[in-house]
């Protein structure tokens, strides 16, 4: 195959803007931000979850404090008929002994159910004090996000610049040149890991970095400028003359 030295080059030119699109991709998807980001995310889901978590197991107590709430009530309206009977009189002395047996049970009971109710109260307030610690740091979570969310833009904005305007280069250099040389390179560059051309350094592929035999410089010696020599190592399209 045959291309002017000029197109050779330039292939080789396309091969360095590769490299370097392929390094801001690299770049991009490597921005410190984007893991803080999942790091930050990621603790916000669970405090989310603890939050509404700890929401329905409000309400699941609150339940169980309208229930003891009513077995106070109750007992307490049972206490208040009993102490009314025993001081209006009309009870017999055996009935008498018997309300006041059945009042002392009833108040000892009341008093057991407001602690009970006193207790189911204070795990209320416990958890509302976390559920708001963990509405708190959802909040504070939730700003750390947005904060890193508009660093690692910034940062991917700069990079997708540069990435365009080396991209607009390239596309300029490959339309300039001879298309079966550029599709010999894109075919090479698919297979070998993005390395399609490399300059030939005094008795070198810049590619693979491994020297080429003597026999083999020898012939190139003899090849026209405009023939395009490969690599015998990595295949790739080696251009004489490249500084």
């Amino acid at each position: 195959m045959k291309a002017t030295p000029s197109d050779q080059k330039q292939i080789l030119d396309i091969q360095r803007m590769d490299f370097a699109l392929a390094t801001l991709q690299h770049k991009m998807a490597s921005i410190p931000e984007i893991v803080q980001i999942l790091g930050v995310s990621a603790r916000l889901a669970v405090v989310r979850d603890l939050a509404v978590a700890a929401q329905t197991e409000i309400s699941d107590i609150n339940r169980e404090l309208l229930r003891s709430e009513a077995d106070v009530e109750q007992v307490a309206l049972r206490l208040e008929k009993d102490e009314k009977r025993l001081t209006d009189g009309s009870a017999g002395a055996k009935e008498l002994e018997k309300l006041q047996h059945e009042i002392a049970t009833l108040t000892s009971r009341r008093s057991e159910l407001e602690e009970i109710e006193l207790e189911i109260m204070m795990r209320i307030d416990s958890i509302k004090d976390r559920l708001a610690e963990l509405r708190t740091e959802e909040g504070d979570l939730t700003q750390q996000a947005t904060d890193l969310i508009g660093k690692k833009d910034l940062t991917a904005q700069e990079f997708q610049r540069e990435f365009n305007a080396i991209e607009g280069e390239r596309l300029a250099t490959v339309k300039s040149i001879d298309q079966a040389l550029v599709e010999l390179y894109e075919k090479i560059r698919v297979s070998n890991n993005g390395t399609g051309a490399a300059a030939l350094k005094e008795s070198c592929c810049d590619g693979c970095h491994l020297a080429i035999n003597s026999v083999e410089l020898s012939r190139m010696k003899t090849l026209a400028s405009d023939e395009v020599v490969r690599c015998e190592e990595c295949r790739c399209i080696l251009v004489r003359g490249a500084r």
